[in-house]
């Protein structure tokens, strides 16, 4: 290992361990709100649920992240990108108040569209 990275493998390690924090880059299974927390906001969260308001302008995209079992509810919907963790890239037009399920996954979204997107997030605890 060059003296390069190594320093650079150390200074990582040491903001780690004096900050506790991760990168989503570094960390995809991360909750979307963790993640992204400029995105996401938490409406409500207890033992058997966590709601997630997400917003995202024209052109902005979250960090690669993970949810539970999921029902989602498109407030204003979009046009988006969806770049599952280990999968083909989807891009689909969402209209205003669609509703879908997920089940867990991994992935990033990007709004590609002109219009705000906002979702309301509805996932299980496991």
């Amino acid at each position: 290992m060059s003296l390069r990275a190594h320093a650079k493998l150390l200074l990582s390690a040491l903001l780690v361990s004096v900050t506790g924090v991760v990168t989503a880059e570094e960390e995809p299974n991360q909750a979307a709100h963790i993640a992204s927390p400029d995105y996401y906001t938490v409406l409500k969260e207890n033992n058997q649920v966590l709601v997630l308001k997400m917003v995202l302008e024209p052109g902005e995209s979250d960090s690669m992240h993970r949810h539970h079992n999921e029902t989602v509810y498109f407030q204003q919907g979009g046009q988006l990108s969806i770049e599952p963790l280990n999968g083909d890239t989807l891009v689909a037009k969402v209209p205003d108040g669609h509703v879908m399920w997920h089940q867990a996954w991994t992935h990033r979204v990007t709004n590609v569209g002109d219009d705000t997107v906002i979702a309301i997030i509805l996932e299980d605890k496991p």
